[in-house]
């Protein structure tokens, strides 16, 4: 873990570092666990900074190489954090690996779902997809993850605005309310 922060760029550390720490304060955003039934539990954070990454990552495919470098960094970030969060766990050395792979599954599989939803754009079908990967075991009963994905596709149509320089500079912002601006999408 530390000699993957040592060889990251120096002049990109702190934009990073900053992208990665407004998407995570983002998913921490009560409005999540409170108002749209996300659980407050480490799993359902992770799906939170998932949702968040995965809205970042697509807006992020359609910018230049160096947003797109920036964008990988952010994402190697992410994948640093679940590493060190297992091992606070208690999770020793040998089981890390398996699970960092269960999680990269859980990640890829939620970003293929979610990207195929917003990419219809089809509301129902990612509200679905919330639903089966959030509130796994809760079958019919379920609550409803409507609220999510219209944030969700709201937010997606927001970052399209978004310029290049604000995503340049690891300035992205994302907001839980309706409110928006051009540099903050939501």
């Amino acid at each position: 873990m530390i000699w993957s922060l040592l060889k990251r760029k120096k002049s990109n550390a702190a934009l990073v570092t900053r992208q990665y720490e407004a998407i995570t304060a983002a998913a921490r955003s009560p409005v999540f666990y409170e108002e749209m039934d996300a659980p407050d539990t480490v799993i359902g954070r992770f799906e939170m900074i998932t949702i968040h990454l995965v809205l970042y990552l697509r807006r992020t495919a359609a910018s230049g190489p160096a947003v797109q470098g920036l964008a990988q960094e952010v994402l190697e970030a992410f994948f640093e954090d679940v590493d060190h969060s297992i091992r606070e766990l208690g999770i020793g050395d040998t089981g890390v690996p398996k699970r960092m792979k269960k999680f990269a599954r859980m990640f890829y599989g939620r970003a293929n779902s979610y990207g195929e939803a917003l990419e219809v754009p089809d509301q129902a079908a990612l509200a679905e997809a919330l639903s089966r990967n959030i509130h796994p075991d809760a079958g019919v009963a379920a609550p409803s993850m409507q609220a999510l994905a219209e944030w969700m596709m709201r937010t997606a149509t927001a970052l399209q605005r978004v310029g290049e320089d604000t995503l340049a500079s690891g300035q992205l912002e994302f907001t839980a309310d309706h409110a928006g601006s051009k540099d903050r999408a939501g």
